[in-house]
């Protein structure tokens, strides 16, 4: 209780910092706008009657990530009512795209009173949590109010196990409010057995990631917007990329132009905001449109294609060749990204060394041979060259990612089976 008491001080003395990040408006950035009191639980009541089944996913990867389980959820229990909260506006713009089957709130900060209000209005029967989002005031009031809480997809890195380990009391805290933890890997579910976790709450299911299945309206956008960058020339994408990568990955692109001059390479920052930034980057050293700018047939002469837009990875990456895989060489600030989004699509993947947040999957690629690290823009260029040389090694890797992804397939219904049913 005093630790949770002490939190709850120093949550309420950085909340005006946290909400300014989180409010200010940017370039490329959706706006909360008028929903800003979703955040302090005044939320509006769902359309649904029944008690809603309240799934929680941070912004946009998550929601993104966390789709195909919730349309197998709604297939399921059809007449089940569903919430999703997001913490970001980029999140809500996501969740929209699910409004068919779905309600989208805004997640309340982790004040208590703002739970509460939030748990007044929508009085869900049981919350899910995509991946390891763990609040200690939110698990607190949901857990007292007797609504099960389950973490799914749930991963652990042994480098944020041995954080938790060093404050066990703040782990504990948290632990004790999950009703079960279900994880992507059986090393995910040791990590949290080593902290404390009963084995009993502890089950593996498998990354609901690999269930992801590009639609046949994605693959066919894919294919055309390749046919507006140019079908002959060799292109690559850099996906999700951080402040100080884009710099490596435009030498490594400089240094691909002095072997394959038509070479295109597409550029899609992470972050929104940074768009403007990375542009005038990109315009520095190199012919440069952004997509926004450019929806007709590009000019040849075009280097590198900023994709200035939210939720087109997928016919972004089905339009390039090859993938690299952003947040992976700026030491081990990040940790990586999902890969998974190539590999279903059969897209060959780099990726730089640190990528500690998806080391299982990453080195299972690796092994498939579909995937490589590297370490140096030279060695990207190099890397690319000899892919785009070799087309019988390109499809080789094509092949054994897509016979990766089906072999693990299953995960959203081993966790439809692992979630409590609805009442």
């Amino acid at each position: 209780m005093l630790i949770r008491r002490l939190y709850t001080f120093v949550l309420g003395l950085a909340s005006p910092f946290l909400m300014w990040g989180l409010y200010k408006k940017r370039d490329g950035k959706p706006a909360v706008g008028r929903r800003w009191k979703e955040h302090f639980g005044q939320t509006p009541p769902l359309g649904a009657a029944k008690a809603p089944i309240w799934i929680h996913a941070v912004s946009v990867g998550e929601t993104i990530a966390v789709t195909p389980f919730v349309r197998a959820l709604k297939q399921q229990y059809p007449d089940q009512s569903i919430v999703i909260t997001t913490t970001t506006p980029t999140g809500a713009e996501q969740a929209a795209k699910l409004g068919d089957i779905a309600e989208h709130r805004y997640m309340p900060f982790d004040f208590p009173f703002a739970v509460k209000g939030f748990l007044d209005s929508v009085r869900p029967s049981q919350l899910l949590i995509m991946e390891t989002e763990l609040w200690p005031n939110t698990l607190h009031t949901v857990a007292k109010a007797g609504i099960p809480i389950t973490v799914i997809n749930a991963r652990l890195s042994e480098r944020s196990c041995q954080r938790y380990a060093k404050f066990q009391r703040v782990f504990d805290l948290l632990a004790g409010n999950l009703t079960r933890v279900l994880c992507q890997y059986p090393d995910d579910a040791a990590r949290f057995v080593r902290l404390g976790l009963s084995p009993d709450k502890v089950a593996v299911t498998g990354s609901i990631k690999f269930d992801i299945s590009p639609s046949p309206d994605v693959i066919e956008q894919g294919l055309q917007l390749r046919q507006t960058l140019g079908p002959q020339r060799p292109v690559w994408i850099a996906a999700s990329t951080h402040p100080g990568e884009d710099e490596q990955l435009l030498e490594a692109h400089a240094q691909l132009l002095a072997t394959k001059p038509d070479a295109l390479l597409i550029l899609v920052p992470r972050h929104p905001e940074r768009f403007n930034d990375v542009f005038a980057l990109c315009q520095a050293r190199f012919a440069c449109k952004r997509r926004t700018e450019s929806r007709g047939t590009l000019a040849p002469e075009t280097q590198v294609y900023l994709a200035d837009t939210m939720g087109e990875m997928l016919q972004l990456i089905g339009a390039a060749d090859l993938c690299f895989m952003g947040g992976s060489l700026i030491g081990d600030k990040v940790g990586g990204h999902n890969v998974l989004e190539p590999a279903a699509l059969g897209t060959p993947i780099l990726t730089g060394p640190s990528y500690y947040n998806f080391a299982d999957i990453t080195e299972s690629l690796a092994a498939t041979g579909g995937l490589a690290v590297v370490t140096t823009p030279a060695e990207i260029a190099h890397r690319l060259c000899q892919l785009w040389d070799s087309p019988e090694q390109m499809s080789r890797q094509h092949d054994s990612l897509l016979a990766f992804v089906e072999a693990n397939r299953g995960a959203n219904q081993r966790t439809l089976d692992s979630i409590m049913p609805p009442r």
